[in-house]
């Protein structure tokens, strides 16, 4: 089960998580030229170990465990997924 950036990261792309994560599976990182042009922050459903280590320190809490993901944003999943291209 890996976790899932959902709608309330839209247009905040805070990044505290992207520091946060120890194996460096959110993206995209302020440095590249991706930044600028999404309008959120994904976790590759691969490469995420499970560890939450996200989750606290999210400000604006879009960051669930797969199980825990809200109907409403749902699709969210297969959104973080295809970034990756998985």
């Amino acid at each position: 089960m890996a976790y899932v950036i959902a709608e309330p990261c839209i247009g905040v792309k805070d990044a505290a998580c992207v520091d946060a994560c120890p194996v460096d599976c959110i993206h995209p990182k302020k440095d590249t030229d991706k930044f600028p042009n999404e309008d959120m922050l994904y976790i590759d459903p691969v490469e995420c170990i499970d560890c939450g280590a996200c989750v606290p320190v999210c400000p604006v809490s879009a960051i669930f465990a797969l199980d825990d993901l809200p109907e409403k944003w749902a699709d969210f999943a297969q959104r973080n997924a295809a970034y990756f291209g998985r």
